[in-house]
């Protein structure tokens, strides 16, 4: 048995070669089972989750095959396997300063950080339960955060077509954000220049609309409760400030990446094994506001 470093551990049980099968967990919080796959040549197939704290994955292979795949007998497998953990690179993470987001938030923007998923991009998510927007450069480091007013309507689907429908038209039901990773980019809508999350869904983010005071949307961005930040139609409402020097210019070039959480589903069922859909970025003039 030996045990690895950076917080790596790993359990070996091969001490001899009448031994069929070997063992090995490692610590999934501190080393991609992935990377470790393919540094020692174990079939992917054969990781499990096991109930044992803390958050362990095991491995299991024939010790004869994964003996001669690193070319050494059974009695030093567990040198073997030490060495080649020690040896993986830390796992990178995002870097939110001082700030402290919900856990699914930081979540994903570890695993983003981690698999590289905005492949360098830019990239905003959007935390729904906490009415928060969080912007990070390229190399997942935090830049700004700001309040957000969202979808009237709880949920995380838009409704079939309703990117097609008069804002008069929609059902209360209807108004909501929605969940998921978008490739988004910037356009126009009738009013102005906005940022495409999704544009068949006509949803964006913008500036904080201000044309019918009843709704009071700008109150509603400065009060520090949450729970009045639901009130558009489905778009994703932005302090003008906060959209001028920290949403509009990350996109002045190109595409980022928009990350939205879900209201009332899971992050495993919104992202499956954090894999997502795209949105279609390109410009129109239709918009939910």
């Amino acid at each position: 048995m030996g045990s690895a470093g950076r917080g790596a551990t790993i359990a070996c049980h091969c001490k001899s070669s009448s031994y069929d099968r070997t063992r090995f967990r490692l610590n999934a919080l501190q080393l991609s089972p992935a990377y470790a796959c393919e540094h020692l040549g174990i079939p992917t197939s054969t990781i499990v989750k096991t109930s044992q704290p803390p958050a362990l994955l095991q491995a299991v292979a024939p010790t004869g095959w994964l003996c001669r795949r690193l070319r050494l007998g059974t009695a030093f497998v567990s040198i073997a396997l030490a060495a080649a953990v020690h040896a993986a690179p830390p796992q990178a993470v995002a870097d939110f300063g001082a700030h402290a987001p919900f856990p699914d938030t930081r979540h994903l923007a570890d695993w983003i950080a981690a698999s590289h998923d905005h492949g360098g991009l830019a990239f905003v998510i959007i935390d729904k339960k906490k009415a928060t927007a969080y912007v990070f450069d390229g190399r997942a480091r935090l830049q700004a955060s700001s309040a957000v007013l969202l979808g009237s309507a709880l949920g995380d689907d838009s409704a079939p077509g309703i990117g097609d429908k008069p804002i008069a038209a929609l059902r209360p039901e209807e108004r909501t954000t929605p969940a998921g990773r978008f490739l988004a980019e910037r356009g126009r809508n009738l009013r102005e220049d906005v940022v495409w999350v999704d544009y068949d869904a006509a949803v964006s983010m913008h500036r904080v609309l201000t044309s019918n005071p009843a709704e009071r949307r700008l109150e509603r961005l400065a009060t520090p409760s949450i729970d009045d930040n639901r009130i558009s139609s489905g778009c994703i409402n932005l302090p003008v400030a906060f959209y001028e020097t920290q949403v509009r210019p990350i996109f002045a070039s190109g595409k980022a990446m928009v990350y939205v959480l879900p209201d009332t589903k899971s992050v495993q069922q919104v992202f499956g094994v954090y894999g997502y859909g795209y949105g279609d970025g390109s410009q129109g003039l239709h918009t939910r506001r």
